[in-house]
């Protein structure tokens, strides 16, 4: 047996707040201090700090995929690279119990006002990543057919651009731990679309 074990003082768990704290995803460290006492411990910090930990370390997607970016999303929800890891957990079928929608895929004029009601339809705060060339620009479709939307960003406002035509799981990866880190950082809506 360890040490560890054996030795009622030490912990398995490591501290909540301090050095050598880090939670489950992200890679930050909490934002508090805990202040040990006789009887346990209590939490000293921000309101607004916990508020925007909490929610950027519990951000639920809501999936439209439309074409081939969309397996390359599901790839990254899969075993290999496993996103709930970092916080994005349960993957919504609802747009009432998503925090972000995830746009993967080309984005026809049928398609654009069904876009727009879905994201209305969600809660706020509420945060959309486009994913792929033809969520972004229209994509290779762009210059030869007319039934295509030039980007997503013409229909409702995007927060967070992955490109590629089909972006790796990485790169998807990439996009929601930065849309974490701007949320951690207690900014807005609008300054988060303008630090892209």
């Amino acid at each position: 047996m360890s040490n560890t074990l054996n030795n009622p003082g030490s912990s398995l768990i490591p501290p909540l707040g301090g050095e050598g704290a880090t939670p489950s995803g992200g890679g930050s460290t909490f934002p508090g201090q805990v202040h040990e006492t006789p009887g346990g411990g209590i939490v000293l910090s921000k309101l607004d700090e916990i508020i925007n930990w909490a929610r950027s370390n519990s951000l639920w997607p809501l999936t439209f995929a439309t074409s081939c970016c969309g397996i390359e999303m599901m790839s990254a929800a899969a075993a290999k690279y496993d996103f709930s890891r970092f916080g994005f957990e349960v993957a919504r079928a609802s747009p009432r119990q998503a925090d972000v929608i995830i746009i993967a895929g080309t984005i026809v004029n049928k398609m654009g006002p069904v876009l727009k009601r879905l994201y209305d339809q969600m809660g706020d705060p509420k945060y959309v990543i486009a994913m792929g060339a033809c969520a972004i620009s229209g994509g290779p479709f762009f210059y030869n057919t007319y039934s295509v939307v030039k980007g997503a960003d013409h229909i409702i406002p995007v927060d967070v651009y992955v490109a590629g035509c089909p972006p790796r799981p990485e790169a998807l990866l990439h996009a929601l731990i930065s849309l974490q880190e701007k949320i951690k950082s207690g900014l807005t809506r609008e300054q988060i679309k303008e630090v892209k």
